[in-house]
């Protein structure tokens, strides 16, 4: 196993943990700093035979996410990252959520419907809160119906500046102001 460190994005540095599959670079986990633990030190805990190592396609990899950090509208796809290693309802749950655009947010329950899990917008939640991909698979731009922000992996703060960044604004009581969520149906403003 393989790992590749972006310093000096906006949230602290970021983690590409990667290894080869079918001879293909293929990512297994992007890992985020967290207010006071550094992304280095969650990579050292999670994957402790992993050693510093990178290509081509990593590199690239890695410069898209710094952008997506910096606020940049990239869409990195989604074959970089190594789905197989993730249940079948995870794959479904991370697909939809990678179409959401930049700009957009939906909800758990949205999301939940739009693969045809009625009622599993807690699922949909939990299988966010364990998005191996976070960047590749924007999961901050999916919110409470209550257009609160939810959870995120490396914490609320990021979550809504991440959001900020694609202009998405927010209204007093901290909830997020739109007129339409992505994968609600037509006509189906707030």
């Amino acid at each position: 196993m393989n790992k590749k460190i972006i310093n000096h994005t906006p949230f602290g540095s970021v983690c590409i943990v990667w290894h080869l599959s079918n001879n293909l670079p293929r990512i297994i986990h992007v890992i985020l700093s967290r207010p006071g633990l550094p992304a280095e030190d969650r990579a050292v805990a999670l994957f402790p035979d992993s050693r510093k190592s990178s290509c081509a396609e990593i590199d690239t990899t890695a410069v898209s996410i710094k952008a997506c950090l910096e606020g940049e509208g990239i869409v990195i796809p989604l074959d970089v990252a190594d789905l197989s290693l993730c249940s079948k309802f995870n794959r479904l749950v991370l697909r939809a959520q990678h179409a959401i655009p930049r700009g957009s947010v939906s909800t758990y329950g949205l999301v939940a419907a739009h693969i045809d899990v009625s009622g599993g917008g807690r699922a949909v939640g939990n299988a966010l809160a364990w998005n191996p991909f976070p960047v590749i698979v924007p999961c901050h731009r999916t919110i409470l119906s209550s257009l609160h922000l939810g959870g995120f992996q490396s914490g609320v703060e990021m979550k809504r500046a991440l959001l900020e960044k694609e202009g998405i604004v927010f209204d007093e009581a901290g909830r997020v102001i739109c007129r339409q969520l992505y994968y609600r149906k037509a006509n189906g403003y707030l």
